[in-house]
């Protein structure tokens, strides 16, 4: 059986999902998890179509180069691939790459040329694109006769108009790609898909999703596409984070530069892995341990959270010129009830409404009998999502 593999490739992680391909792709992955501690102490989590879960602690190469490193990742996952499934032959792998800047706006099949352009975008996403670059070049060695196809967190919002994409800075910095990109776009393609067969001619209108997760950020859509997001040029703008800080008055960081001798090395570290919900709290990054916390500084910072993905929602019904539907998705906003229901809360203007039952049980469904707004809570699948368009491409 031909099967699709999926890879997501971070700092010190390898995340990954095989689907198996036997007529029609198959909705949910055979086996799905990651490898962690890269760099470290490694280990293999995952989880099959059942539910059974895998542990197992394994060898990567000695040294500190992270292009040998993820190589040896690689090796590890595809001897354990084979192992736990030896009748699903890998046909294709799709990759979540962050940014395709202005070039790149549909998935696309990758090759030296394309893979050169890629890396010219490491500038605007130096934490994240490098990563996501190795693991493809890692496979190339290891798997030269496979297909590999890259996905774009950005090309989602490539059809945003150009006033929603520019900064007020001189011309020649916008020339020059300095705009607004948007990202979680994977996540925002596959809900934006499920929304038709659930609220019908809804889904056309003014929507906005809400990918509420340790990164999040919310998306406007008229007729299904991307008309605004929250983020901008980079994943750290907009809502506030697990670890960052979402928008920040620049001028802040020009005090803290000056005032407090920070560089860019400390500036960064702040903005990206010191702030958010763990900076506010001061406890932690996880929604779940400051919902269950009674420290004034955990409801603060919850409090901070939902506050501000309700001004959110304002700005981009602004944007998309009214709100028809509202659908949270992502770890926090598929799971969180008390964050579901303050951020309504807050929302009411808007003629959103709640039922309380129907909340409290994560259901679809979420709005109350009064509601203008369709309310709805939809699981999110970004890497069935990239298979999909792998499949799709490669098929043309």
């Amino acid at each position: 059986m031909k099967g699709v593999l999926v890879l997501n490739a971070g700092s010190s992680s390898l995340k990954f999902a095989l689907f198996a391909q036997d007529g029609s792709l198959a909705e949910q992955p055979v086996l799905a998890g990651q490898v962690e501690g890269i760099g470290g102490e490694p280990s293999l989590h995952a989880r099959d179509a059942g539910g059974a879960r895998f542990h197992e602690a394994i060898r990567l190469t000695d040294g500190t180069d992270q292009n040998a490193q993820h190589r040896a990742a690689l090796v590890q996952l595809f001897d354990w691939l084979a192992r736990h499934n030896p009748q699903l032959d890998v046909a294709a792998a799709g990759h979540r790459v962050v940014h395709g800047g202005e070039t790149f706006s549909a998935p696309t099949r990758i090759d030296a040329q394309v893979l050169e352009q890629l890396q010219a975008f490491v500038p605007l996403a130096p934490l994240h694109q490098p990563h996501n670059l190795r693991a493809i070049r890692a496979l190339a060695e290891l798997m030269p006769s496979i297909p590999q196809v890259a996905c774009f967190d950005t090309a989602f919002h490539r059809s945003q108009p150009r006033l929603a994409q520019i900064f007020a800075l001189p011309r020649e910095l916008t020339d020059e790609g300095v705009k607004r990109y948007g990202f979680h776009g994977q996540s925002y393609d596959y809900v934006s898909r499920q929304l038709p067969g659930l609220i019908g001619e809804r889904a056309n209108g003014a929507v906005i999703i809400a990918h509420l997760g340790n990164g999040s950020s919310m998306c406007a859509l008229r007729e299904g596409r991307s008309v605004a997001s929250s983020m901008g040029f980079t994943a750290v703008d907009g809502l506030m984070m697990g670890t960052r800080t979402g928008s920040l008055d620049p001028g802040v960081l020009l005090y803290l530069m000056a005032q407090k001798g920070m560089d860019l090395d400390a500036l960064t570290a702040l903005l990206y892995k010191r702030s958010g919900l763990l900076g506010v709290s001061g406890i932690s990054q996880d929604m779940r341990e400051l919902l269950d916390s009674h420290a004034p500084a955990a409801r603060e910072a919850v409090d901070l959270y939902c506050y501000r993905a309700a001004r959110e929602i304002g700005s981009l019904a602004a944007a998309a010129g009214g709100l028809d539907a509202l659908v949270f998705t992502g770890g926090i906003g598929e799971h969180a009830a008390p964050v579901r229901e303050r951020i309504c809360r807050l929302s009411a203007w808007l003629g959103v409404r709640l039922d309380e039952a129907a909340n409290a049980d994560s259901e679809l469904r979420l709005s109350g009998a009064d509601s203008r707004v369709a309310v709805l809570a939809v699981p999110t699948n970004e890497e069935w999502m990239i298979a999909h368009h792998t499949v799709a491409l490669l098929s043309r």
